[in-house]
């Protein structure tokens, strides 16, 4: 048995875990540079607000009480961690699906299933302020279509039956009445189903998860793909994803960033470019990987009137390393080549490729004079401590510039709430 926990509305709901005057009123959180909606809360569903929606386009809806906030990633991630510890107590593995989502094993949790899931629910709600709808199933693919239905059934009263409101556990039902469920669902809510795949399902007549579920895998096999068929598989009780207690290493890290304003200038873009890769070579640190490769661009916008502009170059690094100097050095180098004055850039990225394990390394015949390999493994762990303990940017590499300024290329976020729980600086005051 398998149990999905998502919570409502994620990062709407952080916002109002921490800011109460929120709770019931309509939110819409933005993407970078308050470009579109990303996040949206109930109410302001029922206002009509979509996913993806510019918010040019919507934000003639303030005058009506519809708040729009700047993303606060730092807060979410925090808020993701709290929700996931609370959700291991499930059951005794996890897997991390989202920042608000995790299947968790309940292989040799004893007793009463839904009890217990509705008290870790209710403990979830009550520490952090955040709600979770959660589905138990048999395959993971029945635990997501058991949330959807916890969750569904929360929100719109009418659409399933109001007993499997917030929680969901297909486990104790009939079949008939796991058919029921099924047969109320359209084919592309199916989790693995997709709009591409669900319009050609419901082409050949496929218009429910139920009509999926009864479908022989051999011919979904056929005439769509292997995918397809062990999501059929997966619906008919047959378990064939297993749960990844710890998710694989990627292939390729990027971190991409648009400006807040346009750049023209090559030592703002250096600074920008500094930034990126530092904070990819972070994260190839935190997968315990080296990189091989470092590919840079920047290009103008093409919304914006005026000459268009794109260039990227790959610079490859004679030894793998997760050295945050070295692969800053190699970013810029790279940018500083393919620069050239008189355009406005809007955006600008640094990739690292060609990845492999920090345990295997690249060892070299002694036939030149140079200078010896510096091992710096030491002080990028000791700066990786320092920035976890302290904050972001607390020990970085100069290129970067000074982060206590307001920089050019820095996104806009004239909305965004304080960093409520990882910062001591912006911790709320209660006054009485």
């Amino acid at each position: 048995m398998y149990a999905l926990l998502d919570a409502n509305n994620f990062y709407a709901s952080c916002e109002a875990a921490l800011r109460p005057s929120l709770i019931g009123r309509p939110v819409c959180v933005l993407s970078n540079n308050d470009g579109c909606v990303i996040a949206r809360s109930e109410a302001s569903k029922a206002m009509g607000v979509k996913m993806g929606q510019p918010y040019f386009e919507v934000r003639h809806l303030e005058a009506e009480g519809l708040v729009f906030l700047s993303p606060n990633f730092t807060l979410y991630g925090s808020m993701s961690d709290r929700v996931m510890s609370l959700a291991a107590a499930l059951g005794p593995s996890m897997e991390r699906y989202s920042i608000d989502e995790a299947f968790v094993s309940l292989h040799g949790v004893r007793g009463d299933q839904t009890k217990r899931a509705r008290a870790i629910r209710a403990r979830i709600l009550q520490w952090t302020g955040i709600a979770c709808g959660v589905g138990i199933a048999q395959t993971k693919t029945l635990s997501k279509f058991a949330n959807h239905v916890a969750k569904q059934a929360d929100r719109k009263p009418g659409s399933y039956p109001r007993e499997h409101a917030q929680v969901c556990n297909l486990g104790v039902l009939s079949r008939a009445d796991v058919e029921e469920l099924l047969a109320a669902t359209e084919v592309a809510e199916v989790w693995g189903v997709g709009r591409r795949i669900g319009e050609q399902l419901r082409a050949d007549g496929v218009m429910t998860a139920l009509d999926l579920a009864r479908l022989d895998p051999a011919i979904v096999r056929r005439r769509w793909s292997v995918v397809l068929e062990r999501t059929v598989r997966e619906l008919q009780g047959e378990s064939c994803i297993e749960l990844e207690d710890a998710p694989p290493a990627k292939r390729e890290i990027a971190v991409t960033r648009s400006f807040g304003h346009p750049v023209t200038d090559v030592e703002p873009l250096v600074e920008a470019v500094s930034t990126f890769a530092s904070r990819a070579a972070e994260k190839l640190r935190k997968q315990s990987s080296v990189a091989g490769l470092v590919h840079v661009f920047a290009h103008t916008s093409p919304f914006r009137p005026g000459p268009r502009w794109a260039r990227s170059l790959s610079v490859p690094l004679r030894r793998p390393t997760a050295d945050t100097a070295e692969i800053t050095e190699a970013a810029v180098m790279g940018l500083r080549l393919m620069f050239e004055p008189g355009y406005m850039l809007a955006k600008a990225g640094v990739m690292l490729c060609d990845l492999s394990s920090e345990l295997h390394q690249q060892c070299e015949l002694d036939l030149e004079v140079e200078a010896p390999v510096r091992d710096r493994s030491k002080l990028m762990k000791a700066m990786d401590q320092l920035n976890t303990r302290y904050g972001r940017g607390t020990l970085q590499v100069a290129a970067m510039g000074q982060q206590n300024q307001l920089q050019a290329w820095q996104m806009r976020q004239e909305r965004r709430t304080p960093h409520y729980t990882t910062d001591w600086r912006q911790i709320p005051i209660a006054r009485a």
